[in-house]
């Protein structure tokens, strides 16, 4: 029998090429996946680890706390005091400090060097010879004056700065030009991830990042001899353990290693997610393959029945091809996944984002996971096919191969898929009734339950479907579309499995679709109907805080007409933390189109304070209370409520206060951003006034309301692009399911084709007939995928508009009817090779033909 199973195989070739081809499109996203995140792993790990080489105790200082009082308490750092302390210690060799912060570089168009987020700068520290242990020199030396800063290679080289030129560097202030001193090579992951890196002179940097004569962190290396647990017990007790946490440098590199883990975790579960999807949706033309495989032989397999075979050994013979199926797709889709991670490395690269060079690594865990999934897969999606070939009678070797479902089978296949269907879709209900995080939870486990009653009761659902276009397609096409029709609703099952893997992805696209361009115009509305300023002005990183100044020299530049920073604080109400924002109190109605409820905001240049009205509903506050603040410095004041207004999520705090009042209280300012209007209204050139005003600074950005509504609506297409890149694997396996039932199919109607040549239909309506029957099938499973993925569409919506004012559902008919033009492509596609083959055939041949 295992003879039998291997010929049946290689007899079967062309037959099984598309299931060996969906299986390893499934394994090669699974195994490149696994491959990509353990050679990131590893080339990030060893990187942190190397960048700790020498380290035999780090310090780390968290700042300054707070009492609960609401005071700041300790010191903003690690003191000179302290370092000299721990230098002090027996077996210390080298102590030295560091600070570090955002710092931009401009080239010589005044263009940001680098990715925002990991342009860093940071301080030069030698400790031995002049020499900085963290950084290798190839020009130059460290900066030794006020006036000198050394760059990363990668920067030099972009900016094309050499050794002597004046270098312009933006940190949060206004920008100012430094003398190159040196380029060095460094291992600093934010290097190492495509951004900048300044180095400083340490009282510069201090007064930059932290305060002077503190740092951030300090790295001690061990004389010889000395172990770092003992340099590390020696340490602690001239630390405060409340304030700074003390830790070797092998344990460090562990734990970054541990957080590397943690952050590709999250990578490596969303890839492997979209694989499933691709396996589950590939278990459906596994099944539907070897289901029609079985059907063709039936009287192969009754005659084996006959002569001696028992049940066990015929249902053994199907599932060893299917295990023989299931190793070539896993061997194959393993080497296909090594060829996906090398991709996916070069994507990210071209992309400018840097990643650490290394081999591949092939995981042992990697290499059986790809060879369980190929196996399992093939082997559990032909247990069905398999066990019905046991129920084959010996008779059957006489009778018809064709014999259709019975009516008792789907009967209780549709209660069973009705009850599923059922139970799934009041999951969903329950899931908009609960809202919030656990509704979505309930949610998402009533669409798995929906998309499998859908599943089930297909075969119900196709004939009325489709029954209702067979007229259309009669009168359209004639001949032809009649039969078409016809031929897909012929064997229900076959049509309902091959038109499940279509619903299923564009189930999943449709949700996304609409869910990412509703919460898009959200978004948009949110920020720009509610903006009146002609530009806003931010940190290029649009993570940073802009330096008061900022709003200063705006405010004294010719052509502005109102400036007002939206500064972001705290203060204690009452005992209780909360969030303020502070804004120019004369500017800001013209800025931002604040409702207000009562009150007015000219109040804010009295004193006073505005309050959003869920916080005052929720307070019981109305215009006059009186407020009991205690402010960031300590000091405590009692001031009224002088507005109440509409909430502005997202671009106001529940609390509006005059920003000099914010300011005074406060060491440090966080500013986001600041909202500017210009005589004359927005355009390219006040736009470069703007610019200008600020000094051409390459850190700060400033962009209207259109680049606003660009870059959010960017960030949405972008995240939209991936995921319909992730689920085009599941539909390219779509497309090998219609190929591969429409190829059976031909195959199983030779003989029936063979007479409609010899009446008279031509290949040319041989051909529409085979097409029009796969764009039928097609349209069917997308049609009732993008209902379904509008309906969990719809759902999700009614949990997120509770925290998204003016969330309204908005469908987008032009992609929705893109994806119905595209599944019809996909059909006359996916029929070409097996029309073609049925217009071949030769007629006689074909009558002739059992």
């Amino acid at each position: 029998m295992f003879r039998t199973a291997l010929r049946n195989v290689l007899a079967h070739k062309a037959r099984l090429l598309m299931t060996v081809l969906a299986v390893t499109l499934g394994v090669a996203f699974v195994s490149g996946t696994l491959v990509f995140t353990d050679t990131l792993k590893k080339s990030l790990s060893g990187q942190s680890a190397k960048s700790y080489e020498g380290v035999a105790v780090s310090v780390t200082s968290y700042g300054q706390g707070r009492n609960e009082e609401g005071q700041k308490e300790g010191e903003p750092g690690l003191g000179q005091q302290t370092l000299d302390r721990i230098k002090a210690l027996p077996g210390v060799d080298t102590v030295s400090g560091s600070v570090s912060g955002f710092a931009g570089v401009g080239d010589e168009n005044g263009k940001l060097i680098g990715s925002g987020w990991s342009n860093k700068g940071g301080n030069f520290t030698p400790v031995k010879d002049g020499k900085d242990p963290r950084y290798t020199f190839t020009q130059g030396a460290g900066p030794a004056r006020a006036d000198e800063v050394a760059l990363d290679r990668a920067t030099a080289d972009t900016g094309r700065y050499k050794v002597g030129d004046k270098v312009r560097v933006a940190t949060n202030g206004p920008v100012k030009e430094y003398t190159l001193a040196g380029v060095f090579t460094t291992e600093d992951g934010a290097v190492q991830a495509g951004g900048s890196l300044v180095l400083f002179e340490t009282k510069v940097a201090q007064e930059l990042y932290l305060k002077p004569g503190y740092f951030q962190e300090l790295s001690v290396a061990a004389k010889n001899g000395t172990s770092p647990e003992k340099l590390l017990a020696d340490i602690k007790p001239l630390l405060d353990s409340r304030t700074t946490k003390a830790q070797t440098g092998t344990a460090l590199a562990a734990e970054q290693a541990k957080q590397i883990e943690k952050g590709l975790s999250d990578l490596s579960t969303m890839l492997l997610v979209f694989a499933g999807i691709s396996l589950f949706v590939g278990i459906f033309l596994i099944y539907n393959t070897f289901t029609m495989l079985v059907t063709q032989r039936t009287k192969e397999l009754a005659l084996l029945r006959a002569v001696g075979a028992n049940r066990g050994q015929v249902m053994r013979s199907v599932l060893t091809e299917a295990l023989v199926v299931g190793f070539l797709s896993a061997a194959v889709g393993l080497l296909g996944g090594i060829g996906l991670a090398l991709g996916i490395r070069s994507v990210i690269g071209s992309l400018g984002a840097k990643l650490p060079g290394g081999a591949p690594v092939i995981a042992p865990g990697t290499v059986v996971a790809a060879f369980v999934i190929g196996v399992v897969v093939t082997t559990v999606a032909a247990l069905l096919p398999a066990w019905r070939t046991g129920r084959i009678a010996p008779v059957a070797a006489m009778g018809s191969a064709h014999l259709p479902a019975s009516s008792k089978s789907l009967l209780l296949r549709n209660i069973l898929g009705s009850v599923i269907s059922l139970g799934g879709i009041g999951l969903v209900f329950l899931g908009v009734s609960k809202g919030g995080d656990t509704g979505r939870m309930i949610m998402g486990g009533g669409a798995f339950f929906m998309l499998i009653g859908m599943i089930v009761l297909l075969p119900l659902l196709s004939r009325p479907v489709i029954g209702a276009v067979r007229p259309l397609l009669q009168k359209v096409f004639g001949v032809p579309g009649k039969l078409a029709a016809q031929n897909a609703v012929r064997n229900p099952r076959r049509t309902a499995v091959t038109a499940a893997s279509l619903a299923i992805g564009l189930t999943l696209v449709t949700t996304l679709s609409v869910l990412g361009i509703t919460v898009g115009k959200v978004v948009d509305r949110m920020s720009t109907e509610k903006l009146k300023a002609d530009y806003r002005v931010s940190m290029s990183s649009d993570a940073g805080s802009l330096d008061k100044s900022v709003a200063e020299t705006l405010a004294k530049a010719p052509g502005i007409k109102a400036v007002s920073p939206q500064s972001a604080g705290y203060f204690l109400v009452d005992g209780d933390f909360r969030a303020a924002s502070g804004v120019n109190p004369a500017a800001i109605g013209r800025l931002l189109n604040i409702e207000v409820l009562s009150g007015s905001l000219d109040s804010l240049g009295k004193g006073d304070v505005a309050v959003a009205e869920k916080t005052a509903t929720k307070q019981k506050y109305t215009v006059g209370s009186a407020l009991k603040l205690t402010y960031d410095d300590g000091r405590e004041a009692s001031v009224k409520v002088g507005a109440i207004y509409k909430d502005m999520e997202g671009l106001l705090s529940p609390y509006i206060i005059d920003d000099k009042i914010l300011s005074e209280h406060s060491e440090e300012m966080y500013i986001p951003e600041v909202y500017v209007n210009v005589d004359g209204g927005a355009s390219k050139a006040a736009q470069q006034k703007v610019v200008d005003a600020l000094g051409k600074n390459p850190a700060i950005k400033v962009a209207t309301q259109q680049d606003m509504r660009n870059e959010m609506g960017g960030m949405i297409n972008t995240m939209l692009n991936i995921m319909y890149g992730l689920l085009g694997m599941a539909l390219v396996i779509s497309v090998l399911g219609v190929v591969n039932t429409l190829a059976m199919s031909v195959f199983e109607r030779t003989q029936e084709i063979g007479m409609l040549r010899a009446i008279g239909l031509d290949r040319s309506r041989v051909k529409n007939m085979i097409r029009l029957e796969a764009v039928v099938i097609s349209l069917f499973g997308a049609a009732l995928g993008v209902a379904i993925g509008i309906f969990l569409a719809w759902a999700v919506g009614s949990t997120l508009a509770k925290s998204m004012p003016g969330y309204e559902l908005i469908l987008p008919w032009d992609r929705i009817g893109i994806f119905l033009l595209l599944a019809a492509v996909v059909g006359v596609l996916a029929a070409m090779w097996p029309a073609r083959s049925a217009a071949r055939l030769n007629m006689l041949t074909a009558i002739k033909t059992e």
